[in-house]
């Protein structure tokens, strides 16, 4: 258990200490010109300089820590922007933007805005961590519905929503492993197949279940093997999705306990979340601070507008 009156929770400087060396681990970087080298970047210090402050001699131009990350500009001190990485990471379900601005003494528009930008932190993507799964690996890959599309466009003849009239959702998990899971606006054959294919390595065995949206696909996989739900049969051996089936569990339950109300288009920002909590579980040799420092080393590169400074400009 984390003791949230540690410096790192408490103390800008102490705050700012730790960010560096979780998003410098070998030492600082110019962000400016990608420079690393450790004997052409001084630290500036005294009176007139704040603690942080670096210039590269290089390109001749200052930073900090946070220059170019998702924290950049912000006038929040950085001892409660790691306080709330650790509470949105610490709790398996989510953490709502309410609790935030209470506990940290700010406006809710402010926790809102912050936990968005800790959410664009965390991605995880095939650029980044490579593909799912490989050879002699299994992945399971499965789709769900949630909430109500802001658009409706069909409802069965009784007038009941149908899944097209419902936020569609495509996930694949590795077994064992990671998971992945997008957003799309209708789940169809050519969109399941771009995701499997992008994030997924071919090598793998596929399991799924009986949906006509994984047959064609499967075939380009190594095998490719299913469950009849609507026979009732859900495990077959060792094949079955009963392990994305759990992954989209918890995101509903997270989602309908804690966040309840979510905007269409803020929903792959929480799927990002709680794929992140997935992917770095006990089970993976991860606490809940662990957790967190992998979130804060992913703010590099990952800026955030509340408003395109475009937008500003014409406002």
């Amino acid at each position: 258990m984390v003791d949230l009156t540690a410096p790192i929770f408490t103390d800008a400087e102490a705050a700012r200490q730790h960010l560096e060396t979780q998003v410098w681990p070998n030492g600082p970087i110019c962000p400016h010109c990608g420079n690393a080298d450790g004997e052409r970047i001084t630290a500036l210090k005294g009176k007139s300089h704040r603690p942080g402050l670096y210039q590269c001699m290089e390109c001749r131009e200052q930073f900090t820590v946070t220059v170019g990350s998702a924290f950049e500009r912000s006038k929040i001190p950085l001892n409660k922007w790691l306080l709330a990485t650790y509470l949105l990471n610490a709790s398996k379900k989510g953490y709502s933007a309410h609790q935030l601005h209470r506990t940290l003494g700010v406006t809710y528009k402010t926790a809102w805005f912050m936990f968005h930008r800790i959410r664009e932190a965390m991605k995880d993507d095939v650029a980044t961590s490579g593909p799912l799964g490989g050879e002699g690996k299994i992945v399971e890959a499965d789709e769900t519905y949630h909430g109500k599309k802001e658009t409706v466009t069909k409802r069965t003849k009784r007038g009941k929503p149908s899944h097209s009239s419902k936020r569609s959702i495509v996930a694949l998990v590795e077994r064992g492993g990671r998971v992945r899971s997008f957003h799309v606006e209708t789940a169809t054959k050519e969109k399941v197949r771009e995701i499997l294919v992008t994030n997924a390595s071919r090598a793998s065995k596929l399991h799924t279940d009986e949906s006509n949206l994984y047959m064609a696909v499967g075939k380009e996989f190594a095998s490719h093997e299913t469950v009849t739900h609507s026979a009732d049969e859900y495990v077959r051996g060792d094949v079955h999705t009963n392990t994305i089936e759990g992954f989209f569990s918890i995101f509903k339950r997270g989602m309908r306990g804690v966040y309840q109300l979510c905007s269409e288009k803020h929903l792959h920002r929480y799927l990002v979340e709680f794929d992140h909590r997935y992917n770095h579980r006990v089970k993976l040799g991860f606490d809940d601070a662990m957790r967190a420092d992998k979130a804060l080393a992913g703010i590099k590169g990952r800026r955030l507008y509340y408003r395109r400074p475009d937008e500003a400009t014409n406002a």
